[in-house]
């Protein structure tokens, strides 16, 4: 049975599943009714980050566009531009044997595309959560529902894989941003 985190909380991940080593996270969300006649679109995207909280190679920005890590390690399996649908809405697979060693968070987000342009934020989207599958079983392992908490914001963390020794935690965010991927991208020391 899955473990299900609050904000804040932090969970082995490894060290309670011995050999675990693949493994899928899994992000869905639910668009409330809205008649703002444009699309709205959530993207998933993963930032892997060194010890001090930066990305040092702009490879290690994962989305759909760029869907695999320099190290294959993470692999983005694609972009749903409508959220509609049971179950997941997107999904990353991360190989935990294969994370470069300079890599010690591995960080899943949420943004909504042109949300400025489409007067679109997180307030207008329901159900969302982050979970962590067991790749070769199916098995859930952990589940965050993010809840109710976000208006204004049109970017979320929602958690990350972190190193702990030589196991790996996870640890559920569910921190908002305002300005978006661009926000996100600068935190983590992208130019864009």
């Amino acid at each position: 049975m899955a473990i299900s985190l609050q904000k804040g909380q932090k969970v082995d991940l490894t060290k309670s599943n011995p050999g675990l080593t693949q493994i899928i996270i899994g992000l869905g969300w639910d668009v409330n009714k809205y008649d703002g006649g444009k699309d709205f679109d959530l993207d998933s995207s993963v930032f892997l980050l060194n010890a001090d909280g930066k990305v040092t190679n702009e490879k290690n920005f994962v989305f759909f566009n760029n869907p695999q890590s320099p190290d294959g390690s993470v692999n983005h399996t694609g972009d749903n531009r409508s959220g509609a649908g049971d179950g997941d809405d997107e999904q990353i697979k991360v190989d935990l044997a294969k994370v470069a060693g300079d890599v010690s968070k591995v960080t899943f987000t949420i943004t909504i595309h042109e949300a400025q342009e489409r007067n679109q934020n997180f307030g207008q989207v329901s159900n969302a959560y982050v979970r962590v599958l067991n790749e070769a079983s199916g098995e859930e392992l952990i589940r965050y529902d993010l809840g109710e908490d976000f208006s204004v914001e049109t970017a979320i963390v929602v958690g990350e894989l972190y190193r702990h020794n030589t196991e790996w935690k996870f640890n559920a965010i569910g921190s908002g941003y305002q300005n978006g991927l661009a926000g996100l991208c600068k935190d983590f020391g992208l130019d864009v």
